[in-house]
């Protein structure tokens, strides 16, 4: 069966011809399907024999909402999406001042195995296709009838790690006839592969790159997340310098403030010095609690941020929202698969 949300307007347009009609009929499914459309008999536009040959030959993938949870502090909204295959996957959106934004998961779980993170619990057990990531913007938008305008690759897996299809979905979500979010307006995190970062700057893409670095130092960074011992530090920051220079894009780093391991001055000092001369901002990250994990909350957030701030590096720390529900990515999903053992 054809995945019909996953393909470009243009293979719509190859897919209509082969089915003996004109192209055009490619451009009308592509609006159809990205108005949030899960049937074909729906698209009363197209001909009825063009919507029997699709029912026989395609699908159009919809996930259904499995546990949907609202915060009562700030609005945000948390979706655990059953997959047409059983799996489960998370998606969350977070209203701002600026704009809403949602965060979606591009894999079924994760191989990178980070110590705080709930989302590797469990390992990787698949890639998501196209449709399925740009289905948990689509079908965010609808459920809570909130505008989506900025999109953060930051859920349940490892972007680069699903290259091919996290690209085919940029270019869907931008498209200027489906949900045409530019951009600027997406954010990309990635745990450090550093041959998917060189493979990313040549795309030439305007999006914000966040690097979840999380320590300066390969001893830290090693303990915290493995993908350090095959590419380190200093190869990773290398890695980041020329994507800058090739894209003129700044990059974020994500820095998730760990008690007692993380949250030194020393290691403000190092951070500070390794960005030193390369534009770049630090997202310092209160890290939120998770059951399975040794790992605390830092009380040292204001006190490294001032560290940092001293030395001229542009720095923020993200406003926590969704305490009162499972704020952290994959732990709504690790407690759903948990309660069903």
């Amino acid at each position: 069966m054809i995945d019909l949300k996953s393909m470009t307007q243009e293979e719509l347009a190859s897919l209509a011809q082969d089915f003996g009609q004109p192209a055009f009929r490619g451009k009308q499914l592509f609006k159809w399907l990205h108005r949030g459309l899960t049937s074909v008999n729906e698209m009363t536009d197209l001909p009825k024999s063009f919507r029997e040959v699709l029912n026989e030959k395609t699908f159009i993938s919809a996930p259904v909402i499995e546990k949907k949870q609202v915060s009562k502090q700030d609005g945000t909204i948390k979706y655990l999406w059953r997959l047409s295959d059983g799996n489960c996957i998370e998606t969350v959106l977070m209203k701002y001042r600026h704009g809403n934004s949602v965060c979606i998961s591009s894999q079924v779980g994760c191989r990178m195995g980070c110590a705080f993170c709930a989302s590797a619990l469990g390992g990787k057990i698949r890639n998501l296709t196209p449709a399925e990531m740009l289905d948990q913007v689509l079908m965010t938008q609808i459920d809570s009838g909130e505008p989506i305008s900025n999109i953060v690759i930051m859920g349940i897996g490892e972007p680069l790690d699903n290259y091919e299809n996290v690209i085919k979905f940029l270019h869907l979500v931008n498209h200027p006839e489906g949900m045409a979010i530019g951009m600027r307006h997406i954010s990309l995190s990635t745990c450090g592969l550093v041959p998917g970062i060189e493979r990313l700057q040549d795309e030439q893409l305007q999006l914000t790159l966040s690097i979840s670095l999380h320590a300066p130092d390969d001893e830290t960074r090693t303990k915290l997340m493995p993908i350090n011992k095959v590419y380190p530090v200093e190869q990773l920051l290398a890695a980041c310098r020329c994507y800058f220079q090739k894209t003129g894009r700044r990059i974020s780093y994500e820095y998730a403030m760990i008690d007692g391991v993380n949250d030194f001055m020393n290691q403000a000092d190092l951070l500070a010095k390794q960005l030193r001369g390369m534009p770049s901002h630090v997202n310092l990250i209160p890290l939120n609690d998770v059951e399975e994990s040794k790992y605390h909350p830092s009380q040292n957030v204001e006190a490294f941020q001032k560290r940092l701030e001293k030395q001229g590096v542009a720095v923020t720390v993200r406003r926590r929202l969704g305490n009162d529900i499972d704020a952290s990515c994959g732990q709504l999903r690790r407690k759903t698969l948990t309660s069903a053992d």
